[in-house]
């Protein structure tokens, strides 16, 4: 009898536990965080809260979505991997949208998301 995290899941499908936390990171990066909406122009910089929170939640999701996969069955490296391509798609996405709302696509937001990746993974390749 196989253990459940031994199951494998097949190529083309997405483990319910996986896509809730796509669900969960989507709907993370969508509602802003802080109050933003004035009629002051924005400032992209490489350093300050918003980079922060870059990071944080790249961190948060990437571990989110290991977790997922793991649970789902899926192996650890697999798992990392995965979470990896979510996690990098969500951050994409949002700096697509705003672009769309806003007119600004930020390199350096991306740069912390990667760093919020990283960090995460190293973390997650290192916990027992």
């Amino acid at each position: 009898m196989r253990h459940a995290a031994s199951r494998r899941v097949g190529r083309g499908t997405m483990p319910r536990a996986a896509s809730s936390a796509l669900v969960v990171a989507l709907l993370v990066f969508r509602w802003p965080v802080g109050g933003g909406g004035g009629g002051a122009p924005v400032r992209n910089t490489w350093f300050g809260a918003d980079k922060v929170k870059h990071f944080v939640t790249s961190f948060f999701v990437q571990s989110v979505s290991y977790s997922a996969l793991r649970l789902a069955g899926v192996r650890p490296h697999a798992s990392l991997a995965g979470a990896t391509a979510v996690t990098a798609a969500v951050g994409v996405a949002k700096e697509v949208h705003d672009r769309r709302s806003y007119g600004l696509f930020s390199t350096g937001d991306l740069l912390w998301d990667a760093a919020g990746i990283g960090t995460a993974s190293v973390m997650l390749q290192r916990a027992k």
